[in-house]
Parts: structure tokens; C-alpha cells; sequence
């Protein structure tokens, strides 16, 4: 075998060893938070009795696992702030949490429900999801579960989109047939993706189609992906910023069951109008009768109640001042459902 093939698949082993000591160190913080929180915290299985493989020293393999558990247990004794984000490492939601907190450890949902379920169980204690993308619209999967869950919006984030067509590498780029990645990744590069006769093929999330490529090596396949992406999984950027839209965005939102000790002067609250003429504009009249600037207004049809049109209106102000407490008050008499989401500080774009 060649040396330089030799090299390179030991160096993708100590990738995945990085990879997996990682892992393993999320999960050690999501049990021990578990625990904190579980009724019974006695009947969460704790570790289990690692078998030999058999090349390696024992007393060799005994010593990485004693020093694994040794960091693992350094890391629980700073105590970090778990923020959930969803998909692998490297999708947007991961960059929005770190871009608002350097200092939160992100933990890696498979899906929204999750982060939600997680923050309001205390498993986490914020969640990083995407509100909005001017591209790609209202996520209202995040907005039904804001309706269905008694958590609050404590901070939003503007992350740029800027994706890559990442590959293996040592890829030749024209030998790329097929591209992987999430639908609304691959939709905001339609235009590249026609233009460039590849076939794209969607994968359940950004940062995971980038992970697989790593793992599975698919023959002339490539990723649709952050620059994070490709830094994590040691993939090779072939061009940058295949996006149509150069000035695309997406809003992200920090949810959490505690409101956190920071000002804000953006305020977010769903509401649902009585069946009557004039009873949305009624409602916009008030804010604009208190000359409050309304920054967003979105209409969705909720999944538990499609019957029931739901509005989320984002308004720029504070909670604490009386002008805006006391047009809240007249919006919840007016309206047949209301929920006040937070106060928080408004995100650059």
C-alpha cells in the first residue's frame, strides 16, 4: 500500500477518535443533567464494563479510559451551559449559539422538539433555533412549538449564510455528479446547482450530509455546507458562496424557561384574533396609536389548531416600559389566545 494512503487513513482515524472523545463528553453532560433533573436519578444505568479488543495493552486501554473520565469529570466541575441546537456540528444553529454565548457548550438535537422538550425538562438550558429566513420564510414548526411550550425568547442572532460545495480531498471538482444536503440548503442553490448540471440530493441535515461524506466517502458526491462544516470533517471547500442570494440570512432565536438577566428592547407575542371584521387591525392600531414600530408580523395556520390563524408580532420596546405594558394589557383582552414571549436585545443585521 502507499505511504501517502497509509498516512492519510491514519489520519482520518485520529479525526474520528477527536470526533468521538467529543461525543462521548456531550453525552457524559447530557446523563449527568439528566440526573440532576430525574425523579429517581438511581435508575439511570451508569456506565458500562469495557471489553478488550486485543491488539492494544491492556493496562494501555485501562489508562485512556481512566483519563477520559478524568476530563470528562473536569468538564461537568465548570458546569457549562448546555445549548441545544439542531443538527450535527457545524450546521447554523451551532454558530448562532456560539456567536451569542462563546462560552456555551452546544449539544447537538436531532430535531426541534427536542431542544424545546429538553430546555423545559432542564436537560438544557437554552435552545438555539431558526425563526425566519428571508429566503426560505417563517419556520412555523418553531413557531407551533413556541404556542405549545411554556418557554420564553431570551435573545436573537443573525447568523450570514455563506455555503460551500465541500468534497474529499484530492477531489477533482469534474468529477462531482451528486451533492448532499438539507432541502432548504440545497433550494437557496438552485441556481448553482442547475447551472453546474449536479444532481442534488437531500439529506436530513447540513452539518450531517457533510458528515457523511467524511465517513462514507461517496464516489463523485459532494456537500452543501457551512465553512464550519467543512473544517470539522476535514472536507475540502471547492467554491464558496454558491448561495443565489448573496445577502441571505437567518434569524435565530435563544429560548429558555428563565428570563435571563439582560435588557432588552425587542419584544415577541403570539396571539390568535376573535372570528369579527377589523379585529387584526384593531389590534395593529393599538400598537401604532402608542407609536410603537411593529419590526415583523407573521400569519401560520397551527398544526394542533389549523382553524385557528396564529399571528407572531415582534415589536421594538421593553416590558418595563408602561406605554408598552399597558397596550399588551388591551391586546390580551382583544384577542381570543395570547402569550407573551419575552423581552430581549434586538440582533444586528
Amino acid at each position: 500500500m502507499d505511504l501517502n494512503i497509509l498516512k492519510k487513513k491514519i489520519d482520518q482515524l485520529d479525526f474520528n477518535l477527536e470526533k468521538l472523545l467529543n461525543d462521548r463528553m456531550e453525552l457524559s453532560l447530557r446523563l449527568s443533567r439528566m440526573k440532576q433533573n430525574a425523579d429517581n436519578p438511581d435508575s439511570i444505568p451508569g456506565g458500562e464494563t469495557h471489553k478488550w479488543l486485543g491488539l492494544p495493552d491492556r493496562d494501555f486501554v485501562a489508562g485512556i479510559h481512566k483519563q477520559i473520565e478524568t476530563e470528562t469529570q473536569k468538564l461537568k466541575s465548570t458546569n457549562p451551559i448546555l445549548a441545544g441546537f439542531q443538527g450535527e456540528h457545524g450546521a447554523y444553529g451551532e454558530l448562532a449559539a456560539r456567536t451569542f454565548n462563546p462560552d456555551y457548550a452546544p449539544i447537538p438535537c436531532v430535531e426541534f422538539v427536542e431542544i424545546f422538550d429538553g430546555v423545559a425538562a432542564g436537560y438544557l438550558d437554552v435552545g438555539v433555533v431558526p425563526s425566519e429566513n428571508p429566503v426560505e420564510g417563517t419556520v412555523t414548526h418553531v413557531n407551533d412549538l413556541l404556542v405549545e411550550r411554556d418557554l420564553r425568547i431570551v435573545g436573537e442572532i443573525n447568523v450570514p449564510i455563506s455555503h460551500c460545495l465541500a468534497a474529499l480531498p484530492d477531489t477533482d471538482y469534474r468529477e462531482i455528479r451528486t451533492v448532499y444536503s438539507n432541502p432548504q440548503t440545497l433550494a437557496q442553490c438552485r441556481g448553482f446547482l442547475a447551472r453546474n448540471r449536479l444532481e442534488a440530493r437531500p439529506y436530513y441535515d447540513m452539518a450531517g450530509a457533510a458528515r457523511m461524506v467524511s465517513e462514507t466517502k461517496p464516489v463523485s458526491a459532494a456537500a452543501v455546507a457551512s465553512h464550519l462544516c467543512a473544517s470539522l470533517y476535514n472536507l475540502e471547500i471547492i467554491k464558496e458562496n454558491i448561495q443565489d442570494h448573496q445577502a441571505n440570512y437567518t434569524r435565530f432565536v435563544v429560548i429558555s424557561k428563565e428570563k435571563l438577566d439582560l435588557e432588552g428592547n425587542k419584544c415577541s407575542i403570539i396571539f390568535s384574533v376573535k372570528h369579527q371584521p377589523g379585529a387584526l387591525s384593531s389590534v395593529v392600531g393599538e400598537f401604532a396609536g402608542a407609536g410603537i414600530n411593529i419590526a415583523r408580523i407573521e400569519s401560520w395556520e397551527p398544526r394542533n389548531n389549523p382553524r385557528q390563524r396564529s399571528f407572531l408580532l415582534e415589536f421594538q420596546g421593553s416590558d418595563k416600559d408602561p406605554a408598552i405594558t399597558s397596550v399588551l394589557e388591551k391586546t390580551a383582552e382583544m384577542v381570543s389566545f395570547y402569550k407573551f414571549l419575552g423581552c430581549y436585545m434586538e440582533a444586528p443585521l
